[in-house]
Order: structure tokens, then C-alpha cells, then sequence
């Protein structure tokens, strides 16, 4: 049978607590579970209001994975929806947005990294969100992404942009910031714009370009998620790898200081005393009013 919990007066169904999702670690189903709800107050505010992509991996990150962007079947009828228009090719389609707690269980039964556009269901011709996701090629590691962050986010200074840095919970860094005022389409130029300049002030170290062979050694910036119909991993996340690993918010102190992987590689169990120490370091993210016009 499966168990039934209450949350804020809705009745979520939770299967297979004991199941082990992570054997490296031994982490299971449950403590997933007991992660995203006790992570909400952080989480859930930057899910709100955006369309969220599964990427699901029910039997664990070594099982099968799959992305669902369309409202799956079963949903509670208390789950709020929304008509998102993906792309002009794609054309509609009904997709989750994660709102509150029982939302965010149901999500989490799943079990699934949240990834979430770069705009809200609301205002999808503006984007809310700058994103540069720095993807080491090997042997290139997060070190080297932390040098390109430090580079990205001066640059970005001196357009009055501030940037906030996360782990992308894999092998790389994610860069947000908080703009208003452009379409997606403007923002992709500005990003690509950007990465050709970290390409040609760091030569060795940065290509911009997906080419598989220019990559080894090299940080990868991607700048072409700030696309209408693309997403990135949400703030908070759970990873579907070898371990647990959360795409994390950090200081830039420790980015500055990172001279070793594993300093930026954070599990499920280091998120809340995180937290008690340092708060959610995106939060200014949700600020409207700190929200930057691209130059």
C-alpha cells in the first residue's frame, strides 16, 4: 500500500521510501524526500512562478533518466498548471509549476532534478534571468571554472550586473543574475557576446563554442541557455549522479579560494547547516528592484 502524508491540508502519496537511489552513499528515497521538505524555504521561491522540466530517474541515476516537460500523468488537480509555448516549432504545451510545499513533495516523489526557464509563466517575452553555465572539458575541472567566474563576474560588474554563483551540481559553476527589461533573445546575444570576450581575453582557458573537440582542457560558457525554451538546473536541486550532490549556491570567497573539486561539491546532508550559516545566497535574485538593465 502506498502511504498517504498530509501537507498543508493536501493528501500527497509517496511510494518506495526505502529504496535506495544512490548506492555510493546509501542515500534512499525518503531522505530525498526529507531534504526537499525541509530545503522548501530556500527552494521554492526560485521554482515559483517559472514552468518546471523533470529530469526523472525513478530507479537511480544509474537507472534510466528521462525529461518530462509536459504535466504527467496523475497529477493532482491541485497542482497549478500553465500554457507555456516552448518554441515556435513545439508549439504549446501544459507544463507544472511547483508553488508551494504539497507541490513540491508530489514533485519530489518522482524523484527528479528541477529545471526551470529563464522567465516567468507570467511575462514569458522578458527574461528575468542571466545564466552562464561554465562546463569543464577534461582535464579541466571547477577549479578552472572558478577562474572564469572571477573573470565573468568583473566583466559583468562593469556593466552594473551582479553576478551570483552556484555549483552546477555535476562537474561545473553556474552565473545568475537578475535583469529585466530585454527578451530572451536579447539576453542570449548579450551572453554570447560575453563568452566570445572571456574566449579572446583567456585563449587558453575559454572557448564558447559546443565543439566537442575544441573543449578538452578548456571551460566551456555556455550562453545559449538563456534561450526562450531553454532551463537550467534550479538553486537547490538534487543531481542525478554518482552521489547526491546539490547544485549549490556559494560565496564568492569560495570560489576565489577554490584550488580543489571537491571544496565545491556538496551533498543533500550539507545543504541545511549551509544554510543556518550562511542563508540562501541567491536570495537578492528575488529582489525585483535589484534587477540590472542589460547595457
Amino acid at each position: 500500500m502506498t502511504p498517504i502524508t498530509e501537507v498543508e491540508g493536501r493528501r500527497v502519496a509517496l511510494s518506495n521510501l526505502e529504496k535506495v537511489l544512490y548506492p555510493e552513499t546509501g542515500f534512499t528515497k525518503g531522505e530525498l524526500l526529507h531534504y526537499y521538505a525541509t530545503s522548501a524555504d530556500v527552494l521554492l521561491p526560485h521554482l515559483r512562478d517559472r514552468a518546471v522540466s523533470f529530469l526523472r530517474y525513478p530507479d537511480g541515476p544509474q537507472g534510466q533518466r528521462f525529461f518530462t516537460k509536459n504535466v504527467p500523468p496523475g497529477t493532482p488537480d491541485w497542482v497549478t498548471t500553465a500554457e507555456v509555448l516552448r518554441s515556435s516549432t513545439e508549439g504549446p504545451a501544459r507544463m507544472v509549476l511547483v508553488q508551494d510545499l504539497p507541490s513540491l513533495v508530489w514533485a519530489a516523489n518522482l524523484v527528479a532534478e528541477f529545471h526551470t526557464h529563464q522567465w516567468l509563466v507570467q511575462n514569458p517575452e522578458e527574461a528575468d534571468r542571466l545564466v552562464f553555465d561554465l562546463d569543464p572539458g577534461a582535464p579541466a575541472t571547477v577549479v578552472e571554472c572558478c577562474e572564469v567566474a572571477l573573470w565573468l563576474r568583473e566583466r559583468l560588474a562593469a556593466d552594473g550586473i551582479e553576478a551570483y554563483p552556484k555549483t552546477a551540481g555535476s562537474k561545473g559553476l553556474h552565473l545568475l543574475a537578475a535583469v529585466r527589461g530585454s527578451s530572451p533573445e536579447r539576453t542570449s546575444e548579450y551572453a554570447k557576446a560575453l563568452a566570445v570576450e572571456a574566449e579572446r581575453a583567456m585563449p587558453d582557458l575559454v572557448v564558447h563554442r559546443m565543439t566537442k573537440s575544441l573543449r578538452p582542457g578548456k571551460v566551456f560558457v555556455d550562453w545559449s541557455q538563456n534561450a526562450a525554451r531553454k532551463t537550467t538546473a534550479t538553486p537547490y536541486t538534487v543531481r542525478a549522479r554518482h552521489a547526491p550532490l546539490v547544485s549549490t549556491p556559494v560565496t564568492w570567497v569560495e570560489v576565489a579560494e577554490c584550488d580543489d573539486p571537491g571544496r565545491l561539491e556538496f551533498q543533500a546532508e550539507d545543504i541545511a547547516p549551509r544554510l543556518r550559516d550562511l542563508g540562501d545566497l541567491m536570495a537578492p535574485l528575488l529582489e525585483r528592484g535589484r534587477a540590472a538593465a542589460l547595457p
